[in-house]
């Protein structure tokens, strides 16, 4: 699905991606982890097409990604933080998004289970950071890509829209979709994801599944693993 080879990026003289691989077949849920200023956000915004980097190639579902911009037609995003433009109407903003993709949506039935019906008609600068973000949540999940990316998707959200954003992500898992995600919550990380891919210092320092983690750390559970791998010297 996602094919990412020897890939460099520079910002002046902060060199934050170096020679990164990586491989992600298609279907599952994979957690992008690792700690400030270990590469997740300009490796997703690659992928994205939003980062240029200095060198190394990105493929998705087997086509470059290099002056190609159809390809993101693939993918529905959900980004860390919703600048939403504040003098919309919820219902106006999710019309303009559906106008501007032209494909086919089901809105309703995820503004229905996020319970914004008593919000559509309220301005986007009126609403709480947690109603934003259950907004953020049905533009991304609204249409149906093969690739899911979703940067911080639990930030703000009560616990009942947790637990219907998790159920969300397994479902879309089940129609064989590929999920990133980028989240500091360990827990909800250990709920959902299929596999980890932990950077540090701008590489992949580790990619499996969560109890290979656990092995390789000799440790007995999630975060206790993943604080002993961000101990760990990258020679080591």
């Amino acid at each position: 699905m996602i094919q990412v080879e020897d890939l460099y990026k520079k910002f002046g003289k902060n060199e934050v991606l170096k020679g990164l691989d990586l491989n992600i077949d298609k279907g599952g849920i994979f957690a992008v982890l690792g700690p400030n200023g270990s590469g997740k956000t300009t490796l997703i915004k690659s992928i994205l097409g939003m980062v240029v980097p200095n060198k190394g190639s990105i493929a998705v579902s087997g086509i470059s990604i290099k002056k190609n911009w159809k390809y993101r037609h693939e993918i529905d995003y959900l980004p860390q933080i919703a600048n939403f433009p504040g003098n919309l109407k919820v219902k106006e903003l999710i019309r303009m998004i559906k106008d501007l993709r032209q494909m086919p949506s089901e809105e309703e039935r995820l503004i229905e289970l996020f319970q914004l019906e008593p919000f559509l008609n309220k301005k986007l600068a009126t609403l709480s950071g947690g109603t934003k973000q259950k907004v953020n949540i049905v533009l991304a999940f609204m249409f149906d890509c093969p690739l899911l990316i979703l940067d911080e998707p639990t930030t703000g959200l009560d616990p009942a829209s947790l637990i219907h954003l998790k159920a969300l992500i397994q479902q879309e898992k089940n129609r064989g979709k590929t999920i990133l995600i980028t989240s500091h919550i360990m827990h909800f990380v250990a709920e959902v994801a299929d596999e980890i891919i932990y950077l540090l210092e701008g590489k992949i320092y580790f990619k499996g599944t969560i109890e290979q983690l656990k092995t390789k750390t000799n440790q007995t559970d999630f975060e206790h693993a993943i604080s002993a791998i961000a101990s760990t010297p990258t020679d080591a």
